[in-house]
């Protein structure tokens, strides 16, 4: 090799290096702006079997619905059930979360009482002094550790507003999105690619399906179940475990944990009923809700849960486990096409 080859090889590798440096620092330096596109359009693949649903037939005529008019009745439905569910919940939401804020410190006070008893706990604390104990923000002072949940919040908002906008977009253009993609896929390959495509779309559907599935049937049944047995706070209550049923695994832990802690600064007894409900509720969503719509539709395996749980909240804490078995439904597809094509290939060659 001469050394003008030398040289251009070695700026080659230098440029080279440098550029896979740099798109790995914009990617890093983006990745809050990842996830939210991320997010986006898990969302549009797990409505667009819907979409396609909607916008095949008119009626009894043939005539296709517009793409448009078809997500926008997904949107509109989504708002309508959002304001039904608003209208019913909010009201005895919002006065029994006034009256559990202004009955926060005797509460507190009377679980102190019970843990004392029970030799669970060995000295008193007052709340104040659990407030500050707590982890808060950067700053060490209430303006600080406020500024910070608003601006939380705001982003919070802003966020949701974009990951609706932006799969409201991305439902639009799938299609065409994907055929430009498929232009850069050679063409031998271009059968798989499309085969895990749909793969992908029908296992991120299932999911997010499952997801408000088991979200609405434990808010449900927890907010029935609680009212009868006349757990306070119970709307409360109820919001916490069908929120917390997004979250794998430990999200009926948290909503369970929840539940008995109000139980108990009614009566030790109660807290016992509300243990004894939730883990009923919790061996009925093990082995019944969950097997039969995540495990059988989404077709991830246990074991492939648990670990991409604990890479997903290592990575980006409760929304990470959150979007932990999406994530790995996708892979596997992705690693079970590459291994169908490679063994084609070996075959092939032999």
């Amino acid at each position: 090799m001469s050394e003008r080859e030398f040289t251009s090889r070695m700026i080659r590798t230098v440029l080279t290096v440098t550029a896979v440096a740099l798109a790995a620092a914009v990617l890093y330096a983006a990745r809050d702006a990842l996830m939210l596109i991320y997010v986006s359009a898990l969302i549009a693949m797990g409505f667009s079997p819907l979409v396609k649903v909607i916008e095949r037939r008119r009626g009894n005529t043939k005539r296709r619905v517009p793409r448009v008019l078809a997500i926008l009745l997904i949107y509109l439905a989504i708002i309508a059930v959002t304001i039904l569910v608003g209208v019913i919940v909010i009201p005895p939401l919002v006065d029994q979360a006034t009256t559990l804020w202004d009955q926060t410190p005797q509460a507190f006070n009377k679980l102190q009482n019970v843990l004392i008893k029970y030799r669970l706990l060995t000295h008193r604390v007052s709340l104040q002094e659990a407030v500050q104990s707590a982890p808060a923000g950067s700053g060490g002072n209430a303006v600080s550790t406020v500024l910070i949940a608003i601006w939380t919040l705001g982003g919070g908002v802003f966020g949701l507003i974009t990951v609706l906008i932006l799969s409201f977009y991305l439902l639009i253009e799938a299609e065409p999105l994907f055929k430009y993609f498929l232009r850069f896929v050679h063409e031998s390959q271009r059968a798989h690619v499309l085969t895990a495509s749909r793969e992908v779309v029908t296992k991120v559907s299932a999911w997010l399906r499952a997801q408000l599935v088991l979200a609405g049937v434990m808010g449900t049944f927890a907010a029935v179940g609680l009212g009868l047995m006349g757990e306070p706070f119970f709307y409360v209550v109820a919001l916490i475990a069908a929120v917390g049923e997004t979250i794998p695994i430990i999200g009926p832990v948290i909503g369970g944990t929840a539940a008995v802690a109000v139980a108990f600064t009614s009566s030790p007894k109660l807290a016992l009923e509300v243990g004894a409900y939730f883990l009923i509720l919790h061996q009925l969503e093990a082995n019944i809700l969950v097997p039969k719509i995540m495990e059988r539709r989404v077709g991830v395996s246990p074991v492939t849960v648990m670990v991409a749980l604990l890479i997903g909240g290592a990575l980006e804490g409760i929304v990470g486990a959150i979007l932990a078995i999406p994530t790995a439904a996708i892979l596997s597809v992705i690693v079970e096409e590459v291994s169908k094509g490679t063994d084609n290939h070996i075959i092939s060659a032999g």
